[in-house]
């Protein structure tokens, strides 16, 4: 490129001594030395500016990758502190990764949660209650859904769980010969035909596998979640209370479980007790609306959930403008906010084991 410029220039010095037609030869033997001169200054300058350019991009791009250490610094500092939140002391978990299984296991699948001491209150109960029942014959053992919350554990608290591929292997590397799976969910919705698929993948490594339904499956699982929510919140059925229940709600033809409680409610005489859902219908407006159409003074909140995690922390009891908590506060009401799963309700947690009896016969 230097070598072009430089041809260039001289040709365009000739060209205009040329074209002018005058002066003499010392003139002309001046000019030349002046162009030539002109010529070297100006590659000098060529290369001055070239090496300077190339330092300055150096010295960008320096800049560019301090600009980028202090984002992800200040973004890895921001994630600590979200990640640092005081949820319980993880290390208390029976995480029931252990080897040593047996022929038979019964593996307990929840979606999870970070929250230590509702982990431990909820899953870990159902867990416990589990084994109680069944640990005479059966090794019970723990796996997640969620491999954000497995990650975020492990990486706040150093506590390692399983997830579902993970536990599944366990079992098979262990020589498992008869696999009963009890999901904690909810309700028959993505989540278990997700897990429903994943198990099928690992069928023909078990003499037999036999997966329990979720909590709200049959006529009698819901009169049953019924009687046991309408008892742990009589207290505030005082008549001038609504009580209002958060689901999590899901875009799966499942979701019809919470208008199926809603009605199961209302026709046995709890007209003050409302069904919402966080992601779904019914939404926290439909609740609000229901609520204002009625001659209530105090709302009591409860998550319909079987953990009292981030979205009953959060979306329902939490100081942001946008939770449950606060939207009923500024519509002038006096809130109570419940924050507890239903998976701490002996009740829920022997609904689980009904389940697993019945898959159980499935392998016998």
């Amino acid at each position: 490129m230097k070598k072009k410029v430089v041809s260039v220039m001289l040709a365009l010095t000739m060209t205009m001594g040329l074209v002018a037609g005058c002066g003499s030869a010392n003139t002309t033997q001046q000019n030349a030395d002046s162009s030539e001169a002109a010529l070297v200054e100006t590659d000098e300058a060529d290369e001055t500016a070239s090496d300077e350019a190339g330092e300055t991009e150096e010295s960008g791009d320096a800049v560019e990758e301090q600009d980028a250490e202090a984002e992800e610094t200040a973004e890895d500092a921001e994630e600590e502190d979200e990640e640092n939140y005081e949820t319980g002391d993880a290390s208390l978990d029976n995480t029931r990764n252990q080897d040593e299984i047996g022929d038979n296991e019964l593996l307990v699948v929840s979606f999870g949660t970070s929250y230590n001491d509702n982990r431990r209150a909820t899953i870990g109960a159902i867990e416990q209650k589990l084994d109680d029942e069944f640990g005479g014959e059966y090794s019970v053992r723990r796996a997640f859904t969620s491999q954000i919350i497995i990650d975020h554990v492990k990486k706040r608290d150093n506590v390692s769980i399983d997830n579902l591929d993970e536990a599944l292997n366990r079992a098979v590397d262990n020589g498992v010969k008869t696999l009963v799976v009890q999901p904690t969910h909810l309700m028959d919705g993505f989540e278990y035909n997700e897990l429903v698929d994943a198990v099928a993948g690992f069928s023909d490594s078990f003499d037999s596998v036999a997966i329990g339904k979720p909590v709200l499956t049959s006529d009698d699982d819901f009169n049953r979640v019924m009687a046991t929510i309408t008892k742990a919140t009589e207290e505030y059925d005082d008549g001038k209370t609504a009580i209002c229940f958060m689901g999590h709600g899901t875009e799966a033809d499942s979701n019809g479980v919470y208008a199926k409680m809603q009605q199961l409610l209302t026709e046995n005489g709890y007209a003050n007790y409302y069904i919402g859902t966080v992601e779904a219908t019914p939404s926290l407006d439909d609740v609000l609306a229901l609520v204002q159409a009625g001659d209530y003074s105090r709302v009591v909140l409860e998550p319909l959930m079987i953990v009292a995690g981030d979205h009953a922390n959060n979306d329902m009891a939490g100081d942001e403008d946008d939770s449950w908590k606060s939207v009923f506060e500024a519509a002038g009401y006096e809130v109570v906010c419940l924050v507890r799963g239903l998976g701490e309700m002996p009740e829920i947690q022997e609904i689980l084991a009904d389940h697993v009896r019945t898959a159980m016969e499935e392998v016998k």
